[in-house]
């Protein structure tokens, strides 16, 4: 059987490796912290409509981490509030997005919302609930930090949705 002194010659060289990362792993970490924080990007959307006894207000803020220069993943949030005479509507949730740029110019993405729905239908007294979950794929054109497109929800419900299409323009941007 080999003891320890004849054996530790042998691996000389990766007990030194592996003392080397292990003392210098917390300083790396750090420095990837704080690169963390400064790579972040910041963006969104704001939506705002007006209209006879109607009105529509959309607020999407969201922050992406761009991993490489070709790959970005990150978390959205989303409100909206509409009246139509007197039915309103209140929806609020969550986002995770992923953008993927094959070239500079052209950005497809995947991003999972799961919003909290709520119809208030005054003349009937009715008051619905729901968790509303779509997935959108959608592609664009980037410039900057500006993407315009268009997207699909694939899990586009029409009795559900909050839209009447299960495709929808976008301008995303990010800085």
């Amino acid at each position: 059987m080999a003891s320890f002194k004849t054996i530790l010659p042998k691996y000389r060289c990766f007990i030194v490796f592996f003392w080397l990362i292990c003392l210098t792993a917390p300083a790396l970490l750090q420095s990837q912290r704080a690169s963390f924080g400064s790579k972040l990007q910041y963006g969104g959307g704001l939506g705002l409509s007006f209209g006879r006894d109607a009105y529509s207000v959309n607020l999407a803020p969201s922050a992406i981490y761009p991993a490489s220069e070709q790959i970005a993943i990150g978390l959205g949030i989303s409100f909206s509030s509409s009246k139509f005479g007197d039915d309103k509507l209140l929806a609020y949730g969550g986002s995770l997005i992923s953008l993927f740029n094959p070239i500079p110019q052209l950005q497809t993405s995947l991003e999972f919302e799961q919003l909290r729905v709520r119809f208030d239908y005054n003349n009937d007294g009715v008051r619905e609930k729901y968790w509303l979950p779509a997935l959108y794929a959608g592609l664009g054109y980037r410039s900057g930090n500006v993407t315009v497109g268009i997207r699909y929800d694939l899990l586009f419900n029409e009795n559900r949705s909050l839209y009447a299409d299960p495709w929808a323009p976008f301008l995303r941007f990010y800085f």
